[in-house]
């Protein structure tokens, strides 16, 4: 089929509709079928101006019937889905009316020299999503996700990422070991040791290590860190969420260079 010549579907029973669904709902089914899948139209952009392009376009009809020319002159695989069949795709309240399908990129290698981001177990996608943000906005290029956090390529950490996915190297799957490849120095957060993190000379570049929602950083990665910092909380809260940590953290560094 040709780009020109677009794939309607209207029938809940199409086989690529069965395909996508189970790409959309479920969040580890991108590794088994090496596609991921981006939904809306700030996504879709923010792929194309990283030069990443989709190996699918996928159409509610009421857009297509209207596609702006940019969308129509797409060189991929065009599937147009009917309204109602796509709202049932979707997984966002608002259904985003166009999506990708990418390719799931190749498997990276770790680079040692590389300012990172390690997520230890995180849980949550909203939380993982948020980091990949700030990890992109203050320059750490690089995140490293222990095996056990929230699978990095998920409708739901896509959507999070809001497209800085396409700016950085994502490395999933590791054990704490692999961390040992390292040449930067690790820095972990603690709410009761390390100095506080306004008075530390932090080292650049660095790999800054988030831990688990509750648990914190495990041992086998606390035990690789040459530092640990606390963020002052004068407000007395026991503990501050994992992602607004991690953007204090990561922009203490980025001002350190800047100053």
């Amino acid at each position: 089929m040709t780009s020109a010549q677009p794939q309607f579907i209207s029938s809940a029973g199409n086989a690529l509709l069965k395909e996508l669904r189970r790409l959309v709902q479920d969040s580890t089914a991108y590794r088994k079928q090496g596609r991921v899948w981006l939904e809306g139209d700030h996504l879709c952009r923010a792929a194309l101006a990283r030069g990443v392009p989709p190996a699918m376009a996928v159409f509610c009809e009421s857009l297509w019937t209207r596609a702006e020319p940019e969308w129509s002159r797409l060189e991929a695989r065009k599937v147009v889905i009917q309204d109602a069949l796509f709202a049932g795709l979707s997984v966002l309240e608002s259904p985003g009316r166009i999506a990708f399908v990418l390719d799931l990129p190749a498997a990276q290698e770790v680079q040692g020299a590389a300012p990172s981001v390690i997520l230890d177990r995180l849980q949550d996608a909203g939380n993982v999503g948020a980091i990949l943000r700030c990890a992109a906005a203050f320059g750490f290029h690089q995140v490293l996700a222990i095996k056990g956090t929230a699978a990095l390529w998920s409708p739901k950490v896509l959507r999070a990422g809001m497209g800085a996915h396409f700016g950085l190297r994502l490395v999933e799957g590791l054990a704490p070991q692999a961390l040992e490849v390292l040449t930067v120095p690790i820095v972990t957060t603690s709410s009761h040791e390390g100095e506080w993190l306004h008075r530390q000379r932090l080292p650049w570049p660095c790999a800054w290590a988030f831990g688990h929602e509750g648990q914190g950083v495990s041992q086998a990665i606390a035990a690789q860190a040459r530092l640990a910092a606390r963020i002052v909380q004068p407000g007395g809260e026991e503990s501050l969420n994992v992602a607004s940590a991690a953007a204090i953290c990561l922009h203490a560094s980025a001002a350190g260079q800047a100053g």
